[in-house]
């Protein structure tokens, strides 16, 4: 018996308006940049895990928990629309800390999933990522969003605040920035393993 999707099911779902403010995103920015900033990584816990310069260039750090409840809150709210509305996946939850990334000048990361990317076998594994574009789209060019499944010429524009969520297993990728400073919020959503 082959069972199909239901037809209301997409594994990408872009909010129709910004989740946070000009004045909300400065402060996650601060929060960010309060927070010690480390070279990004791929592959981690992987043979050839590492600094990789030439599949990943930029500079991250964990807003922890407690650093901005309100913030986590909003996306956990939106996260429970999203799902309910287009994923349907089981057990989803806020399972790590905030990811605050700047990708400055010539700053971009190669095609990638988000599943797995840790070895994940044992759950939480990550079902749901999401992008929050955090700077002004007027501050830099470049550093596009795309995602094979919708071809490489076909960048998902955001505003400011605007958020994507999107299934973990999604190939993606941030093209290279040309021009000025692309920030943004990463999170991963998890549970048990699919089935």
């Amino acid at each position: 018996m082959i069972i199909n999707m239901p037809r209301w099911q997409s594994y990408m779902a872009t909010t129709t308006e910004p989740m946070f403010s000009p004045e909300q995103c400065q402060n996650i920015i601060d929060a960010g940049h309060a927070e010690k900033p480390e070279i990004a990584q791929v592959g981690i816990n992987k043979p050839g895990g590492g600094i990789d310069k030439k599949k990943r260039t930029t500079t991250i750090s964990w807003i922890p928990f407690d650093k901005l409840p309100q913030m986590y809150k909003k996306v956990d709210h939106q996260l429970s629309l999203v799902n309910l509305n287009h994923f349907g996946f089981e057990n989803v939850r806020i399972t790590e800390p905030a990811q605050f990334t700047e990708y400055p000048k010539g700053g971009f990361y190669d095609w990638h999933m988000d599943l797995d990317v840790n070895g994940q076998h044992e759950p939480p594994v990550r079902k749901i990522s999401m992008t929050c574009l955090l700077s002004d789209p007027s501050e830099f060019t470049g550093g596009d969003l795309l995602f094979s499944e919708m071809g490489d010429n076909k960048p998902l524009p955001l505003k400011q605040g605007q958020a994507i969520f999107f299934a973990s297993f999604l190939r993606h990728r941030v093209a290279p920035v040309k021009k000025g400073i692309r920030r943004s919020l990463v999170m991963w959503f998890g549970g048990q393993p699919f089935k």
